[in-house]
């Protein structure tokens, strides 16, 4: 017995935790209590997966000993002469191993070795799992974790979740004003608690006690949990295996990725917009009361959430005078709450609506590098803004970053792909099957019987694990990917909200139990599910319970719901939702679709337009310093005069060149800003837009390019380079100056 697996699954489940959260979280900026109440949930609902594989390893080894146990009674009983027999004396054994215990099992195989068969031998080799803990520790542990967990989903988390965005300025307001926010949550559960309740009063037959009580709890809560697992389900079966296989198209990931810049650009606009004028109200409020109003207070509060700019611009409103020709109407508080409860929701929008553009620019940029490299002869990656600076700078030199991207990475997406079709399509036949008893049509379960019956304990825990991690992850998978609406959005990069971050560690609370019990069931180790009663439980199922308080649910609802899950996954591949949602007037990424194209079209100019603003800021910083560098060459007398003197000529001249620096880069931005309204100038008759073509598979051919003095890596040889290597640079350069009088 070793306690140091399941430590370490301990550990490796609160990393995992650690991990995400610290990817979409922000623990600087957010409340403690948030960052710890996200943190438990996540933590337990990983941790329940982790542990669940080492549970059905142990539950396996005890079906061992309980079969060895009966198959030894059975064997003693048959060896034993019964008072009328009249056996020889030479067929009974000794008649002190009879009385030898059946514990005992190396003893009375040696007894009764030549009466047993090869897999009566093999049922009393029963070896403990090299995970095996003591009997007490999984019951004890499930107890903490599963109730906990209940706690939180139930109770503690909708709380926190709404008390994060109430506008109230007391905690006595937010905890009011959360509780009446929560109702229709509450709602929900006590109606199908109250439903059970009187199904289970009505019946005269049933005996009421508290052991019932907390089963009827946990069947509600495990009954909408599976409704919403199965619905989750029905979709990351299908889209995780196609969202990979997608990844290795380029085409398609630019395609989709100029789809987002349009929706994403509308977005920020009206994120903008919104910000600026609730900006305003607060403007108007804080000059409408005065610093000695009772209500100033909350005024700070509000002033405390808008961007700094704001806070600068509002001056404290220190004068006395009330003007009674022209009065204002002074906010009340609840207008005050109000306020500042749009404050909070708006100014999050913006933060993370900018954060997204900036990752989603980067991701775009990456994409149509690697497009304009993959037809590269020098099979060396060049790129066109920026550089790679990770940790591993001396290894990932151009040449195995030409590699990866082009080669290896789509590659290995296909491959994964392949693989998570195949185990998606064997787990909607299970689920479909997997109450069918004789014979086992449940793939999974028959993974799991074939190595019980060879006792090989590693492969049960591993086929467990990649089982449930699977299932695990197609439930997830949803649950960090879906919007809805700017309510609730899982946002990378510490841009997700502390209203996101409580609500999705509700959702994991309220999967996990369902989706446990739901692969208990794959794996035939549910008896009430396999109606198999001689089976030896799990410790999860003996804290859980059995259903049968109510029939319908246990024998009907639990069983052949998951059904449904296949029908899900068709309307998923075929895009029904999508196709749905596109015609009810919410933009969705249809490939067929005229209005797709449009805004994909309307991403790609998007984006050229902020690589062209990034190329003009790389090429002034290149002027900047080949300037500097001409200056303190040609001024070298001037260099020396100026150190001798404190170096003031060198400050004025850096002075007046900054100035002029900044007074150019502002009339090129005029100009650029006026020649966009006309047609655009092409220096080139063969320049040709590299992704303007209908198809983004067809990269154009142009040839690398450069302007304003910006270079680029000097092993790529423009005569080998493909011809279209970068969209936005003019094989001739125009001359300097030549828009000065415009």
């Amino acid at each position: 017995m070793s306690v140091g697996p399941l430590a370490v699954e301990i550990l490796v489940a609160g990393l995992v935790s650690a991990f995400f959260l610290h990817q979409y979280g922000n623990w600087r900026k957010q409340h403690l209590l948030t960052t710890i109440a996200a943190f438990i949930s996540w933590y337990f609902s990983f941790l329940i997966i982790v542990i669940l594989p080492l549970d059905v390893s142990s539950t396996c080894y005890r079906q061992c000993l309980s079969d060895a146990m009966h198959k030894s009674s059975s064997i003693a009983s048959s060896i034993t002469p019964s008072p009328n027999s009249t056996a020889s004396p030479v067929s009974i054994p000794d008649p002190n191993l009879l009385t030898t215990s059946l514990a005992n099992v190396s003893n009375l195989y040696t007894v009764t070795e030549k009466s047993m068969s090869d897999h009566d031998i093999a049922a009393f080799k029963c070896q403990p799992p090299w995970t095996y803990v003591p009997d007490y520790i999984l019951p004890t542990l499930w107890r903490v974790i599963y109730w906990t967990s209940q706690a939180m989903t139930w109770l503690i988390l909708p709380v926190m979740q709404s008390y994060a965005t109430a506008g109230e300025f007391t905690v006595a307001g937010k905890i009011k004003s959360s509780l009446i926010a929560n109702a229709i949550y509450y709602g929900t559960y006590l109606l199908i608690f109250g439903v059970c309740l009187i199904y289970v009063a009505i019946r005269p037959d049933l005996h009421f006690n508290f052991s019932q009580l907390k089963v009827l709890a946990i069947t509600a809560s495990n009954t909408w949990g599976l409704f919403l697992l199965v619905l989750l389900l029905g979709y990351g079966l299908v889209d995780l295996p196609r969202s990979l296989w997608d990844a290795s198209r380029r085409g398609v990931v630019l395609q989709k990725t100029y789809f987002k810049a349009a929706k994403l650009s509308t977005e920020k606009s009206e994120a903008e917009e919104n910000l600026e004028d609730i900006l305003d109200d607060v403007k108007k409020a804080a000059d409408t009361i005065k610093y000695n109003h009772p209500l100033r207070k909350c005024v700070d509060t509000i002033l405390q959430k808008c961007p700094e700019s704001v806070q600068n611009s509002v001056q404290r409103n220190m004068d006395d005078y009330e003007d009674y020709n022209n009065p204002t109407e002074t906010p009340t508080e609840k207008s005050l709450i109000r306020l500042h409860k749009s404050v909070i929701k708006r100014s999050q929008h913006y933060r993370r609506t900018q954060c997204q553009w900036s990752t989603l620019l980067e991701e775009a940029f990456q994409l149509e590098d690697i497009a304009l490299n993959e037809v590269s002869s020098q099979r060396q990656f060049v790129r066109s803004v920026g550089k790679y600076e990770g940790c591993l700078n001396q290894l990932y030199n151009s040449a195995v970053e030409w590699y990866w991207w082009c080669w290896i990475r789509p590659w290995l997406l296909r491959v994964g792909a392949v693989l998570m079709a195949i185990f998606s399509i064997m787990l909607v036949w299970s689920e479909c099957l997997f109450f069918v008893q004789q014979p086992t049509l449940s793939l999974f379960a028959l993974f799991v019987e074939r190595a019980a019956d060879n006792y090989n304990y590693f492969y049960i825990e591993f086929s467990s694990w990649l089982t449930i991690t699977y299932l695990a992850v197609s439930a997830y998978y949803v649950v960090f990917k879906i919007r809805v609406f700017n309510y609730y959005y899982l946002a990378s990069s510490h841009q997700t909200d502390e209203n996101s971050l409580l609500f999705a560690g509700m959702m994991l609370c309220r999967l996990t139990p369902p989706l446990c019990l739901n692969f208990l069931g794959l794996v035939h180790l549910d008896s009430h599910v396999t109606k198999q009663y001689n089976l030896q439980q799990t410790s999860y199922t003996q804290i859980m319970g059995h259903m049968d308080v109510i029939s319908f649910i246990a024998n009907g609802f639990n069983i052949y719901f998951p059904i449904l899950v296949l029908l899900l996954c068709v309307c998923t591949y075929f895009r029904l939702g999508s196709r749905l949602l596109h015609c009810l007037g919410f933009q969705q990424f249809i490939g067929d679709d005229e209005l797709t194209q449009e805004l994909s079209d309307e991403g790609r100019e998007l984006v050229k337009r902020e690589r062209r603003k990034r190329q003009r800021a790389e090429d002034s910083e290149v002027r900047k310093k080949n300037w500097t560098d001409r200056f303190g060459e040609s001024t070298s007398y001037g260099s020396q005069h100026d150190n001798k003197s404190g170096g003031s000529g060198r400050k004025r001249a850096s002075a007046l060149y900054a100035a002029k620096v900044k007074q150019s880069d502002n009339r090129d931005s005029d100009r650029i800003e006026l020649l966009q309204q006309g047609e655009a100038i092409d220096y080139s008759p063969d320049t040709a837009d590299p992704f303007g073509d209908d198809s983004p598979e067809k990269p154009s051919n142009e040839p690398w390019r450069s302007s304003g003095g910006a270079q680029y890596h000097s092993s790529v040889n423009a005569s080998n380079f493909p011809s279209s290597a970068h969209p936005l640079r003019s094989s001739v350069p125009p001359p300097k100056s030549i828009f000065d009088d415009v």
